[in-house]
């Protein structure tokens, strides 16, 4: 039998480290970035589920003059507990100036 080096119960902590709250929003928003070819402009909510974290993200859409006329849109991402996407979906779209009612 080979003798590793490595401490296998090392290596298993490692792999189920709990990612910060920043890793799994820079994670989600640049999975989006690659998938839709627009960029995220801010994270809105985050929760953690059973299965990693479900996560709201402010995306640009439509740049437009004046910018308060801007179309952006509501993204729900989920990550698994590793911070790999598992899905998304466009929740809503919404000019920039209009608030929630």
């Amino acid at each position: 039998m080979a003798n590793s080096s490595e401490n296998p119960a090392k290596k298993n902590e490692s792999a189920t480290e709990k990612l910060s709250l920043m890793e799994v929003a820079r994670r989600a928003r640049a999975q989006l970035a690659e998938l839709t070819g627009m960029e995220p402009d801010s994270v809105s909510s985050f929760t953690e589920t059973d299965d990693g974290w479900s996560l709201e993200v402010q995306v640009l859409e439509l740049r437009r003059i004046p910018d308060t006329t801007s179309l952006l849109a509501s993204y729900e991402v989920t990550l698994d507990s590793q911070g790999e996407m598992t899905g998304y979906h466009r929740i809503r779209r919404y000019v920039r100036s209009r608030a929630d009612s």
